[in-house]
């Protein structure tokens, strides 16, 4: 009886879940359309740039690119990218490409920086360094999170929408 019970209850329950699952936000607030940040790394300010090269590589990390006479690097394993950068910055940050997959190569469909960067604005998001609209080129913004955090959106590619 108890197994019964308890199998009916996983019944409901599991139905309850998949209903939830598939309702629309609260009333009041509209879904918010998922942005294409682009390709994802962290970019690390680094002491050292040859000791923590040594350290990375030991992790199992590649160069992928950079030049290390210029004190930066990116880096890459099977599925993470970091770069290192020596005397180039002050704090860690999360860094986006827009217009780049994993492996640096230009895409020919994605949501541009101004694009990207209306949107946050309109989110009530403030930023710290913005893009200049009136172009099309490559172009940054910054931000920073709730906690301080810097965070980068550096398309190096023109805009799909010309």
């Amino acid at each position: 009886m108890t197994r019964t019970f308890v199998g009916a209850l996983m019944f409901c329950l599991g139905g309850l879940v998949a209903q939830q699952a598939g309702k629309a936000p609260p009333a009041g607030k509209p879904a918010e359309p998922a942005l294409r940040l682009g390709n994802f790394s962290v970019s690390l300010a680094v002491k050292d740039i040859a000791k923590s090269r040594e350290f990375y590589e030991k992790l199992g990390f590649h160069v992928k690119s950079g030049d290390q006479a210029k004190n930066w690097l990116v880096l890459q394993n099977d599925t993470a990218t970091i770069g290192i950068f020596q005397g180039m910055f002050k704090k860690n940050m999360l860094d986006f490409n827009p217009g780049w997959d994993r492996s640096g190569n230009a895409l020919t469909d994605f949501d541009d920086v101004r694009s990207i960067q209306k949107v946050l604005k309109s989110r009530g998001l403030t930023l710290t360094t913005q893009a200049d609209e009136s172009t099309t080129g490559p172009a940054s913004l910054m931000l920073e999170d709730p906690d301080g955090n810097p965070i980068l959106l550096d398309q190096f590619v023109p805009s799909p929408h010309k």
